[in-house]
């Protein structure tokens, strides 16, 4: 019995520790957040503008931006190296005037204040030639430097910006695919990512097109994208214990790296991730494999890491939505159909991560289960399920 005791006592002074060192990593109040981006023809090219919000929540910290950057990365169907970009970044603090030299001096963002960054991208063609069809999206990069008592952290943060959106479709133009028990209508959409609504997406691509007894349905990456739940790996700092138990999971799996394995302890706690990970393994020796991404969670399985998702999001780790229960509930009221969060791959696997009351989960697998929404770079995140 003293033996046991002791051994539960190390144990817990162990989890103890591990929670204590998890929540004392460093870490930036700051919070940054893309608004009121627009797009507009100018001679010889484009012109795109847009907001950044930089909010500080904590009460008391003060929080030093010494450097902030813009990387812009055009993205197309066709050869773009000939274009060329020019990128000016004006601060607009509330209690200091920006240089007229573009320069961006440090600047101090105190607790529960925020601060405005307009940014100016300009686009244009040296041959003349129109960049309508050429140009399909923007993806501007934040590279900024937050400095203060957690130490100085590189952080790094894209926004992507769709130059040119697909025609929505009228119901005369629309073709079915024949299904099991129904027809099914993949939906092109532009790019999304977090200056989209996914209400609204839903409404611009299809609000126009369902009927009574439809199901709607989006792939669960869209949705955290929109969320803005996506990361550079850059920004992930894997402990010890990621770069120990990442070394188990089968190579394919987003859990294989310490990166990824430490974006899921981030979100649910390492004492959750270890103790499923040790009740996973030992279910796994008497025949039950899975035990650990039903004990860790809904994120274990819905984690994407890079090279897990369509560019430009391939170079980041996304995760899960959040709260998707809920969007599902009030896309359905807004639009008057069914509507569901899905997780569908090629082969033949279909999870309803989430839907509203009612939803016929099982129209969706037998309407899913081909993947008419395809995992390549098809972009048509929306399927219409229609019962026949």
């Amino acid at each position: 019995m003293a033996a046991l005791m002791l051994v539960l006592l190390i144990l817990g002074l162990a989890v103890a520790w591990l929670e204590a060192r998890h929540r004392l990593r460093p870490a930036s109040p700051l919070r940054l957040t893309p608004l009121d981006w627009q797009v507009q023809a100018i001679d010889q090219g484009l012109l795109i503008s847009g907001w950044l919000d930089i909010h500080n929540p904590h009460p008391r910290m003060e929080v030093m931006v010494p450097e902030l950057t813009i990387q812009p990365v055009l993205l197309g169907q066709q050869d773009l190296s000939d274009l060329q970009t020019q990128t000016r970044v004006t601060p607009h603090h509330p209690d200091e005037d920006a240089r007229p030299d573009g320069y961006w001096a440090a600047y101090i963002v105190k607790g529960r204040k925020t601060t405005r960054v307009e940014v100016e991208i300009r686009i244009s063609d040296p041959a003349a030639s129109s960049l309508a069809g050429r140009v399909d999206t923007l993806w501007a990069e934040v590279q900024w430097v937050n400095y203060g008592p957690f130490g100085r952290l590189q952080r790094r943060q894209g926004v992507v910006v769709p130059v040119r959106r697909p025609e929505v479709l009228e119901p005369d133009q629309v073709v079915f695919r024949k299904g099991e028990g129904c027809t099914v209508l993949p939906i092109r959409t532009h790019l999304l990512g977090p200056l989209d609504d996914t209400i609204e997406v839903l409404r611009t691509y299809a609000g126009h097109l369902v009927q009574p007894g439809d199901v709607l349905t989006i792939g669960e990456t869209p949705v955290a994208v929109i969320q803005g739940r996506y990361q550079h790996p850059s920004m992930v700092e894997p402990g010890w214990l990621a770069r120990l138990l990442c070394r188990v999971f089968h190579p394919t799996s987003s859990l294989a790296t310490a990166c990824g394995l430490q974006t899921l302890i981030d979100q649910v706690g390492p004492t959750r991730v270890l103790v499923a990970w040790g009740l996973g393994l030992a279910l796994k020796l008497v025949g039950s494999p899975g035990g650990f991404y039903r004990l860790a969670g809904d994120q274990a399985r819905l984690i994407d890491d890079i090279t897990g998702t369509t560019p430009p999001y391939d170079q980041t780790i996304v995760l899960g939505p959040e709260a998707p229960e809920a969007l599902c509930q009030a896309a359905a009221s807004a639009l008057g159909v069914d509507v569901a969060i899905v997780d569908v791959n090629d082969l033949g696997r279909v999870k309803v991560l989430a839907s509203n009351q009612h939803c016929d989960h099982t129209l969706l697998h037998r309407a899913l289960r081909p993947n008419p929404a395809g995992n390549a770079n098809e972009r048509t995140p929306l399927v219409l399920v229609r019962p026949a």
